[in-house]
């Protein structure tokens, strides 16, 4: 806001949830409420957008995705303005309120969308380079944002962030796994101990932005005999559909196996984000025993 003049931030009645409280009170002039109208508030921010603004639009996910699909669908895409639409609390973040709150189908509705670009972060400090990467793309973004607070960061020295650039965390020559969002943290510990079970060679990227799916790095994991997705989103229509579209297309003989971990396409039982995430298996234990199965397959002969 400091060196951006024309910024406008617009919230539907989520400023304190979204960490703006701060920002409205420290620019009021470039804050505005609409309340809890999310369709409205994607027709304001096209309004101030089309007057040669950037605007900024933060709703909760479930809302922001579903409720104002078409409006999205027609200011952004079809008319191309560059909105940043701020989903917050996707996934399971909003635990105990239920499945009408979950966000599980917003990368494969936003990613539909033409020109849309969608970007996942991992933790606080990629979600900071994010927003910084979407202000100054002069496209339409959309960044979902997945975990509660209080989650410990992933990065702790500082790292490159390229809108369409996945970040390879580790290299290896085994298995390839791809994740996007917060869910990381447990993949992390996942791989860990997968490595130390079967003394295998494990390449692990964050796969940030989601849309464009960054194809320069997918085909450098095409020596891998195992492809594991891992998303906080349901299994069909996100981050390991777009990658099964990429195999899919691939002309070549041998291709690695694709084995897609998410929410399974049925509705959850509410509760807190922990039992959320392990009821769905997307704890690292659910994950290695998830991944253990395929690897027992895929290497059954030639690994112990």
């Amino acid at each position: 806001a400091k060196n951006i003049n024309d910024l406008i931030v617009l919230s539907a009645d989520m400023a304190k949830p979204a960490g703006l409280t701060k920002f409205s009170t420290l620019y009021p002039e470039k804050f505005f409420n609409v309340g809890i109208a999310e369709q409205n508030l994607v027709g304001v921010a096209a309004g101030i957008s089309n007057e040669g603004f950037k605007v900024i639009a933060s709703a909760q996910a479930c809302f922001l995705s579903m409720r104002c699909y078409e409006q999205v669908r027609q200011y952004s895409g079809y008319m191309e303005l560059p909105i940043v639409y701020v989903g917050i609390s996707s996934g399971f973040g909003l635990t105990f309120f239920g499945n009408t709150h979950y966000a599980l189908e917003d990368i494969s509705l936003y990613k539909s969308i033409p020109g849309m670009i969608v970007l996942s972060p991992s933790d606080p400090g990629q979600a900071i380079k994010a927003m910084t990467a979407a202000i100054n793309v002069n496209a339409p973004v959309y960044i979902r944002c997945t975990g509660i607070p209080g989650l410990t960061p992933i990065y702790k020295e500082e790292f490159d962030f390229k809108i369409g650039k996945g970040i390879t965390i580790q290299n290896g020559t085994d298995i390839t796994v791809i994740s996007s969002g917060s869910v990381t943290r447990n993949v992390l510990t996942a791989v860990s101990e997968l490595e130390s079970l079967f003394h295998l060679s494990i390449k692990l990227i964050d796969m940030h932005t989601i849309s464009p799916i960054d194809k320069e790095l997918l085909d450098s994991c095409m020596d891998c005999k195992l492809i594991v997705t891992v998303e906080e989103h349901f299994i069909d229509g996100g981050l390991g559909s777009i990658v099964a579209e990429f195999l899919a297309q691939k002309n070549i003989t041998h291709k690695p196996l694709l084995l897609k971990l998410g929410v399974n396409n049925k509705f959850s039982i509410p509760g807190d984000y922990n039992h959320l995430l392990e009821s769905n298996n997307l704890h690292s234990e659910g994950l290695i025993k998830s991944i253990t199965k395929m690897v027992k397959l895929v290497f059954s002969n030639d690994k112990n």
